[in-house]
């Protein structure tokens, strides 16, 4: 018998330009035509495929060094519980102006919080929404305690018969 041939097959298509995830998006027509106006405005007139690449580099680059530059900027959760925190000292310091100096000092405690708190029943149906899109509150953990003294409060308040 003879030597076995070999056979190679061709491989199809270009050749592979590197390593990466293949990654396919649509892009609205608008944003394809500003797409296809930056990859001409430069000199060496790339590609979509190589535009986009470039854009998203250039896009990762700007946001890493904004991040790199200041490292003590406090996030948008962060910048929005101290502007509620801050609503709530001046809602309170509202309240005590306004409020009854006759009253004995529970039932003002417990008149402010109803209304900056609003009515349990509001205040029930916040957290639930909260809780099912995930968002935790700041300064909760006591809450129950809290609760249970307001609810003691109230019941002690409220005429019997």
């Amino acid at each position: 018998m003879g030597a076995a041939t070999v056979i190679t097959r061709k491989k199809r298509g270009p050749p592979a330009t590197g390593k990466g995830v293949l990654i396919g998006v649509r892009l609205q027509p608008t944003a394809l035509g500003q797409v296809d106006r930056w990859a001409h405005s430069q000199k060496d007139k790339p590609s979509r495929p190589e535009a986009i690449r470039r854009l998203l580099d250039l896009a990762l680059a700007k946001s890493s060094t904004k991040r790199n530059s200041e490292p003590d900027s406090p996030d948008r959760a962060t910048i929005r519980a101290k502007k509620a925190e801050k609503a709530l000292e001046l809602a309170a310091e509202q309240v005590d102006r306004l409020s009854d100096p006759l009253a004995t000092d529970d039932e003002r405690q417990l008149r402010k919080r109803r209304l900056i708190k609003g009515p349990r029943e509001f205040r029930e149906i916040r957290n639930a929404a909260k809780k099912e899109r995930g968002i935790r509150s700041p300064g909760r953990k006591s809450q129950t305690n809290e609760g249970d003294r307001v609810r003691q409060t109230e019941a002690a308040i409220r005429p019997r018969g």
